[in-house]
Order: structure tokens, then C-alpha cells, then sequence
């Protein structure tokens, strides 16, 4: 019931759903790594090596030791929907913690080894998880097996989302290949007890295969935008060949979701997640740094798109401090002012570190904990400030919230001078107007959002607002805090229509009287 106790917190923050970790039945101590520097056996810190696909975790419930971690479980789920959020359970039905022949026998190696999982002519494991061993999702009885699981969680314990890790491996036929119509992805898609649940589906696999607007069935399935996530962090970092996609991810990327009935709701959009670099450690470094976890600095992602602002990892130096607040603040600004969901890693919101391990599953200690005392620092508490009051924005614009895509009667895009965008490969610069009156459900401000990915400052001229009579200042991230937000939106009217916007900066204006 720890989680329970962070509640007010979450609703201080403006959270509508925390999606968790899995919470299944797992080995902790199947880490086989030590630590080199320190000698200690590491853990299984994620549970990402699933079990008992039905079973919540029994440490990870103070009643556990006598079977209630059901009772818990179910206490917990009903006291966040009385705080009006919702509960989104990670499931992992790729793979299982029997790894492969080398690991423990739990269950399915023992009732039918051929029929669990994905075996070559010769009896090895087919491994497109990378963990060893691949589930034979597709196989009738195996199907049934994860239906009336994720009818479980969902009836019985009334969670309100699933999440699926690595759920292009549900695509997969007995040999591995790749199938059109995959029964078990169809057969969730139309249950009848999951109707009303949200899928979400990270759209890859470690095998390489990669269905990002793509993912079969993708009217009833909302994706990990994957495309979103790499291109706002190129674009931040200054690379070349960035507005343009920018542009498009921004507006709810249509060119993956516009088919099938589907809109913006069906992309995901992240900045980071578990599985990567935390939003301070995006800015602090551009190499990964994850010698503790015992495998040599071999493991985790080396292409991250980051960007350490002059200095690898911690500094005192004040001007690259300043660099990566700014720049964090571009990052979670773009990802809130984009059309389709946000999704926040826990602790970005006031720059939690991992010290640059961008694969800590193993790290039960200082590195993966969240350290709360954080919130007592001057600069870490003005980002959580920010991060309010960006959430609590974005919830009173309807204009960044549209159910269907923007059309050209809903927004204009401009450049530093208005109607003239440049989506050149050198730019780095792009701003958009959003009419508020045409929002597609209640009517909202008119919007203006200019961003400044340059070193350099930038002179722009400012349009006129689509359907108000001036502009308010909002967000001006190339301002210390508490300057970088206006909380009373109708405070600061502009002044004159042109504007000097700080390199690496991110402006928001919205319309008045």
C-alpha cells in the first residue's frame, strides 16, 4: 500500500493514470551479475522475467507472507480510482523467467515444453525476446491461457489498462514468422470483458522487428510512439533534418496513425521510460554508464540522442547547469504541448538521476530508488513546479487535446517570420499557431508555440492570434524559474510582435481579450 500513500502527490502533480511495472510473480535473485566495483550479486530490480502471470508479487505486499496480496492488490486499484486516477498493469507474455535451458523449470518447461514456446528443429529456444526464451503466444491453448489472465486482472481486479512488453512477439507463428491477422493480438482486440480497457503496445521486438503505426488491429491498440521519442530528442539536441518530422509528431503523427479509423489518442508519446536514460541524465551525458551493472558497459542502448550540455555527468559548472534545466524544460514542454498522450517517467518531474545507467533492471539500490530529498533543492523543486503547472496547461487547452487530427483550418505554421515555416535540413526553428475555436469539442485559447532548437538567439515576428485580440505570455523556458511559467495566464500581455527567444528555448503564448 506504499504507492497509496504517494496519491496526494500524484494528484498534486496532475496525474490521470500510473501505469506500473510488472507486479507479477517474478525471481529476484535470477540477476546472474555482481557488481565489479562494489561485489554485490545484483537483483532482478524491474520483474521484467515473469512467473505467474496471474499472481501479484507477494513482497511486494506487506500481507504477502500470509497470502494477501490479492486483498492488497484490489484495495490499492479502488483507492486510485477514488482519487479519480487509473491503474495500467505492464504485462510480459513474450517471454518467462525459465529462461532458456540453462534456467529454472517453474511450470511450462514441465507441462509441455513444445507447446509454451518457440523451439527450432534442433529443441533450442527461439529467443526474439532477449531473454532467453519467446512464449508460443499463438498456440490455442497458450492464447487461452493469457486471455483468462488478462481477464483476470481486468474483472477481477479491476485495473484499467494493459501495457505489452515487446508485443510483437504476440504477432509471431510457432516458427518465429511473422503473421497478417494474429489470432491472440485479434482475440484481445475483441474480448468482450477487455472492451473497455485500454491496450497499449510497445510495437517491437528484439529481434528486430519494429510496427510503430503499424501494429495489427490498430483501431482498438494505442502505441508506443517510438518515432516520436527519437525525433523531439534530435530535434532538441540540434541535429539536422528534425522540423519537419518534428512538425509531424507534433500534430499527433498522422502519417502512422491516420488509417483504420484511428487519431491521436492511438500514439503514445514519450520522451523517456524505465528502459533508457532518465530526463536529467538525457541531458547530463552522452555516453551510457552502466559498468555496475556487470556486463561490462555491453548492455542497455548506445544510440540515445543525448546531449550533456558541455560536461559528461555531474558538474558545478553554472552555465551548463542552467543549459540542461533549460534544456529538460524544452524536452517535457514539447512532449505536453504535443496532440496525442504524454507519458512521464516517474521522477522526471523533478529530475531524478541514474547517475547515466540507461539500463538500471538490475540496480536495486541508490541508483534506481527515488530519492525524495530532492524535492528540498532550489533547482529540482522549480522543475516540479514547472512540470504542475505544464500538466495543469495542457488539461485547460482543449486545442492540444483533439480527438482527430489538426487540419489546415486549425493551425498555421510559421517561422521567424509568420506564414513562412522553414522545414529546410539546416532549421532549427519552427513555431505554429492553434485557433482555438476550432478544437473539435469545447472551445479553447488560441495557442502559439515557437521552438528555438539554435545555439544562437532568435528575432521572430509573432502572427496574430487566429480568432483573439493579443497575446498572453505563458512559457518562456529561456527564463529562470519562477519566470519560465506564468501561473495567471492573462497577466502578461505581450508587448509588440516582435521577440528575441534565447537559444535552446521553447516559447508559449496563448490568445485573449
Amino acid at each position: 500500500m506504499a504507492l497509496v500513500e504517494k496519491i496526494p502527490y500524484l494528484q498534486s502533480l496532475g496525474v490521470t493514470a500510473v501505469e506500473l511495472l510488472p507486479i507479477h510473480e517474478f525471481d529476484e535473485t535470477d540477476c546472474p551479475f555482481t557488481n565489479p566495483k562494489t561485489g554485490e550479486k545484483l537483483l532482478n530490480y524491474w520483474g521484467y522475467n515473469t512467473v505467474g502471470f496471474a499472481a501479484p508479487k507477494a513482497s511486494y505486499s506487506a500481507s504477502g507472507e500470509f497470502q494477501g496480496q490479492l486483498g492488497e492488490f484490489r484495495d490499492m486499484v479502488r483507492a486510485f480510482h477514488q482519487a479519480g486516477m487509473e491503474i495500467f498493469l505492464d504485462v510480459v507474455f513474450n517471454h518467462t523467467g525459465e529462461g532458456d535451458h540453462r534456467g529454472n523449470t517453474w511450470s511450462f518447461r514441465g507441462l509441455d515444453n513444445d507447446i509454451y514456446y518457440l523451439l527450432d528443429k534442433n529443441g533450442n529456444y527461439l529467443n526474439y525476446s532477449g531473454c532467453g526464451n519467446t512464449v508460443n503466444c499463438n498456440h490455442p491453448i497458450v492464447r487461452d491461457l493469457i486471455l483468462t489472465c488478462l481477464r483476470f486482472w481486468v474483472a477481477d481486479m479491476h485495473v484499467d489498462g494493459l501495457r505489452f512488453d515487446l508485443a510483437s512477439i504476440l504477432g509471431r507463428d510457432q516458427q518465429g514468422k511473422v503473421l497478417v491477422d494474429p489470432p491472440l493480438i485479434e482475440t484481445i482486440a475483441e474480448d468482450g470483458v477487455l472492451a473497455d480497457t485500454k491496450l497499449i503496445a510497445e510495437p517491437w521486438d528484439a529481434a528486430g522487428l519494429y510496427q510503430v503505426g503499424g501494429f495489427p488491429f490498430g483501431r482498438r491498440w494505442s502505441e508506443w510512439n517510438g518515432q516520436y521519442r527519437d525525433v523531439v530528442r534530435r530535434f532538441w539536441k540540434g541535429e539536422e533534418n528534425t522540423v519537419g518530422p518534428l512538425a509531424t509528431r507534433l500534430c499527433g503523427s498522422a502519417d502512422l496513425y491516420q488509417t483504420e479509423g484511428r487519431g491521436p489518442r492511438n500514439s503514445i508519446n514519450f520522451i523517456t521510460c524505465h528502459d533508457g536514460f532518465t530526463l536529467w541524465d538525457l541531458v547530463s551525458h552522452e555516453k551510457k554508464h552502466n559498468l555496475e551493472n556487470g556486463e561490462e558497459d555491453r548492455d542497455g542502448c548506445p544510440d540515445n540522442h543525448s546531449f550533456n550540455c558541455g560536461v559528461e555527468g555531474a558538474t558545478t559548472n553554472e552555465e551548463v547547469l542552467e543549459l540542461r534545466e533549460r534544456q529538460a524544460r524544452n524536452l517535457l514542454g514539447t512532449l505536453f504541448l504535443s496532440q496525442g498522450v504524454p507519458m512521464m517517467l516517474g521522477g522526471d518531474e523533478f529530475l531524478r538521476t541514474q547517475m547515466g545507467n540507461n539500463n538500471a533492471w538490475c540496480q536495486d539500490n541508490p541508483i534506481s530508488w527515488f530519492d525524495w530529498n530532492l524535492l528540498e533543492e532550489k533547482s529540482n523543486a522549480a522543475f516540479l513546479r514547472f512540470t504542475r503547472l505544464l500538466i495543469a496547461f495542457r488539461k485547460r487547452q482543449p486545442a492540444l487535446r483533439r480527438r482527430a487530427f489538426l487540419d489546415d483550418s486549425s493551425i498555421r505554421w510559421h517561422g521567424q517570420i509568420p506564414d513562412k515555416p522553414d522545414f529546410s535540413p539546416a532549421s532549427r526553428f519552427i513555431a505554429l499557431a492553434l485557433d482555438g475555436t476550432r478544437t473539435g469539442r469545447e472551445p479553447g485559447d488560441d495557442i502559439y508555440i515557437a521552438f528555438n532548437a539554435a545555439e544562437n538567439p532568435a528575432t521572430i515576428r509573432i502572427p496574430k492570434p487566429p480568432s483573439a485580440k493579443q497575446w498572453f505570455r505563458v512559457v518562456d523556458t529561456g527564463q529562470r524559474a519562477p519566470d519560465d511559467f506564468v501561473e495567471n495566464e492573462s497577466s502578461e500581455p505581450l508587448q509588440g510582435m516582435t521577440r528575441l527567444m534565447k537559444g535552446k528555448s521553447l516559447l508559449v503564448l496563448v490568445g485573449g481579450e
